[in-house]
C-alpha cells in the first residue's frame, strides 16, 4: 500500500468533495478493489472518509472535515511559512499575524531571512497603504475613484473597477476597468495620487490577456554606454542586448519607444551613454540637453 496514494486521495477529495471507486481507480492507475482497501486505511487512521451510494453516490469526506498539522511534512510546514512570511515582509499587515499563527500551530520556527519592500525611498507607509486599500478593493470587488498622472502629465479623475495587482520590471500596476473609457487599462500605482474605495459593487470580468502577436514595434535603438555605468547596464537591458567592447564599454540594441519618457531616461544617464542610431533621437537628446544647460546655468 503507498502512503503517498493515500495522501493524494485525501487531498484530491478535499479538492473535488467527491469521487467514485472507478474515477479514483483511473486516476491513480489501480483496482477500484485496492481503492476501497485505502478507504479503510484511511479510516483505521481516523479519517472521515465513507461511501454514499445511489446514481449521485460516491466516496466522500465528513463535511467540515480539515486537515490536521500532522499531514504536512515538515519541509512542506516551512514551505507554507515561508510563502507567508514573504507576504509578510512585502509590508501587508495581516502577514505577520497569520504567521505567527501558523508557526504556533505547526511547531515551527522560523527564521527572519527574508525581507522585501516594495515601496519607494520615504514613501514606505503612504505607498503600502495605498496596496492595502487597492488589494481590499479588488478581493471585496469595490470600485475605486482615483487621481491619476498619465504619460502626458495630465492630472484626471477616474472611476475604475479594480481586477488584478500586477508586478512588472520594478514596478507595481492596477489592472483594471476604466468606466470612463469603457475599456481595459493598466495604472502604475506611483502615478495614482490620490484614491477612495466607493461603495459600488461590481461583478468582475477577465482581464484580456496580451496579444503578443500584434504588439506594436518599436524602432530599434543603438546606445554605447561607458563601463563606468555597467552596474546599471546590467540591471536595465538582457544579456542578449549588450554587446561588449574591447575597451570594457558596452553597445546596447533596443527597441524602445522614442517618446519624452525615452529622452528623460537617457538623460539620466549622463555623459555615461551617446547615442548611436538613429540619428534623429541623437539630435533630440542633445537639443534636450542644451535647454536644460540653458536654464540651468549660473
Amino acid at each position: 500500500m503507498s502512503d503517498s496514494r493515500l495522501f493524494k486521495i485525501l487531498y484530491y477529495l478535499l479538492d473535488k468533495g467527491r469521487a467514485t471507486a472507478p474515477e479514483l481507480a483511473d486516476l491513480f492507475e489501480v483496482s477500484s478493489r485496492t481503492i476501497y482497501r485505502d478507504m479503510e486505511a484511511l479510516s483505521s487512521a481516523g479519517i472521515p472518509i465513507y461511501a454514499e451510494p445511489g446514481r449521485n453516490g460516491g466516496i466522500c469526506l465528513l463535511h467540515g472535515f480539515v486537515l490536521d498539522r500532522a499531514m504536512l511534512s515538515e519541509s512542506e510546514r516551512q514551505e507554507v511559512l515561508t510563502a507567508i512570511q514573504s507576504i509578510s515582509a512585502a509590508g501587508f499587515a495581516s502577514g505577520n499575524e497569520i504567521l505567527t499563527k501558523l508557526s504556533a500551530l505547526f511547531q515551527v520556527s522560523t527564521e527572519n531571512w527574508l525581507e522585501v519592500d516594495f515601496s519607494r525611498w520615504g514613501k514606505s507607509t503612504y505607498d503600502n497603504t495605498k496596496f492595502e486599500l487597492l488589494k481590499a478593493a479588488v478581493i471585496s470587488h469595490k470600485e475605486v475613484k482615483i487621481d491619476y498622472v498619465n504619460t502626458n502629465s495630465e492630472r484626471k479623475e477616474r472611476i475604475v473597477q479594480p481586477l488584478k495587482l500586477s508586478y512588472k520590471s520594478k514596478e507595481w500596476y492596477l489592472k483594471a476597468y476604466c468606466l470612463k473609457k469603457q475599456d481595459f487599462r493598466l495604472f502604475k500605482l506611483n502615478r495614482i495620487l490620490r484614491m477612495e474605495v466607493l461603495e459600488q459593487t461590481f461583478e468582475p470580468r477577465p482581464y484580456p490577456k496580451p496579444e503578443y502577436h500584434s504588439q506594436q514595434t518599436y524602432p530599434r535603438v543603438m546606445l554605447k554606454f561607458s563601463k563606468d555605468i555597467a552596474y546599471r547596464v546590467y540591471d536595465e537591458f538582457d544579456e542578449t542586448q549588450i554587446e561588449h567592447q574591447k575597451n570594457g564599454d558596452f553597445i546596447v540594441y533596443a527597441e524602445m519607444p522614442v517618446d519624452t519618457w525615452l529622452i528623460g531616461y537617457l538623460l539620466s544617464f549622463g555623459t555615461e551613454v551617446e547615442v548611436m542610431e538613429p540619428s534623429y533621437l541623437k539630435e533630440t537628446l542633445a537639443a534636450e540637453a542644451q535647454a536644460i544647460y540653458k536654464k540651468n546655468k549660473p
